[in-house]
């Protein structure tokens, strides 16, 4: 099945007034057929993944890219090479919209690639599908939060609903399994894939064969603070190397970690990142979680629940034209709210996640700090949760809806 994607206006638009557009994601999260639907309005498609290609890339950037006029060119982090190539194409000629690449990596964390690309090339990033697209609707969620509005009441996805298509996440081709033990088998092999392909691309290392252990001791992990010290000791590593290969991670957007929210006025906040899995399907997977095992025990629910919002609130900050910065509190305390958003006007909306159905006045604890740190910047602060209705805790306060995400 083919899905519309909410970012496609944005590349677009990206291609009309921009000389290079990168189109960034995980692999299988819907970038290639994006790109060859654009592909089919008049430009050369090319893929790296074809061995001839990669091939020609690799032994001669600048005659691969000569001659190219308007062209997509699929999984460029094969040969990264090529950004120095057409970054000398598009100085000699810089009309809009020459080259569209998608990588499944982050290239732009290498310095010599971002300097030579500076103010060329524009980065939009593809996550697999969020709920809204999956339901074919417009989510207004964060411009609503951040006009202050109140929360709707009303949810088309609670309980064993909602824990299923947290469980599912959003690969395309996942979702196409009807069984769980069907999609697991997906996701298991794509570790391995990118494990084999993806990482050797990006990084030389050492003890590939951890790779795959580190990914399901960093699954344990999600919704924690980072540890490296702790995760690295679980497969026997250091944690100069375990932090090392989790970058390599959360390069190939596998994983992200939530930098801490801070303020120069306020000394007893914890500075430590969080970690969260970009799809919870993978993170289902890696630990071996269905419905039925969150049935008997639904304490893991809870870290997958919060990786989940993180990331569709994540998926609607890419699509809007605003510029949103994420992160989390927790102070000396222990109070914490989960996801921190700040507009570039510096307002800002809390949001805590409960995999409960009830909410009481001590869920509120980490927000009403947070409000009272930043004062008149502090728009609201929600408590999404697994029910339906939509109840105020004071003021700019609200208990509502997990569904209010996509509706």
């Amino acid at each position: 099945m083919i899905y519309s994607r909410h970012l496609t206006s944005r590349v677009e638009e990206a291609l009309s007034d921009t000389r290079v557009v990168m189109l960034a994601g995980p692999r299988q999260a819907g970038k290639t057929t994006l790109a060859r639907q654009l592909a089919d309005q008049g430009r050369t498609y090319l893929t790296l993944d074809d061995a001839t290609t990669l091939a020609a890339a690799r032994s001669d950037p600048t005659g691969f890219v000569r001659g190219l006029q308007r062209a997509t060119i699929d999984e460029v982090q094969r040969a990264p090479d090529l950004l120095l190539a057409i970054k000398s194409v598009v100085d000699r000629d810089p009309t809009p919209g020459r080259f569209l690449l998608t990588g499944s990596a982050n290239l732009m964390t290498l310095p010599r690639i971002a300097d030579s690309l500076a103010g060329r090339m524009e980065t939009l990033r593809l996550l697999p599908l969020a709920q809204a697209e999956l339901r074919g609707l417009a989510p207004a969620f964060l411009t609503q939060a951040f006009d202050g509005a109140a929360p709707q009441g009303g949810a088309d996805m609670v309980g064993g609903a909602l824990v299923e298509a947290v469980l599912a996440g959003g690969y395309p081709e996942a979702l196409t399994r009807m069984t769980w033990a069907r999609r697991h088998d997906w996701a298991l092999n794509y570790v391995d894939a990118i494990v084999q392909r993806d990482v050797r691309d990006v990084a030389a290392i050492d003890n590939l064969d951890r790779m795959p252990r580190l990914l399901r001791a960093l699954a344990v992990h999600a919704g924690q603070l980072v540890n490296h010290t702790g995760v690295g000791a679980a497969i026997g590593l250091n944690h100069v190397t375990t932090a090392s290969y989790t970058s390599i991670f959360e390069q190939l957007y596998l994983i992200r970690t939530l930098p801490a929210w801070h303020n120069n006025a306020l000394k007893r906040l914890t500075k430590t990142p969080k970690l969260h899995f970009v799809d919870t399907g993978l993170l289902a997977a890696l630990r071996g979680l269905t419905p039925d095992a969150i049935a008997r025990d639904r304490v893991p629910f809870g870290a997958l629940l919060e990786s989940f919002v993180v990331t569709e609130l994540a998926k609607i900050a890419d699509w809007s034209d605003e510029r949103l910065s994420f992160s989390h509190y927790r102070d000396k305390d222990g109070a914490e709210v989960d996801l921190v958003i700040e507009d570039r006007a510096g307002r800002i909306v809390g949001i805590e996640v409960k995999a409960s159905a009830t909410v009481d006045g001590k869920d509120f604890t980490g927000l009403r700090r947070l409000a009272e740190a930043v004062g008149d910047r502090f728009v609201q602060g929600l408590v999404l949760h697994d029910h339906d209705q939509v109840v105020p805790f004071g003021d700019r306060l609200w208990a509502a809806p997990l569904g209010n995400l996509w509706s």
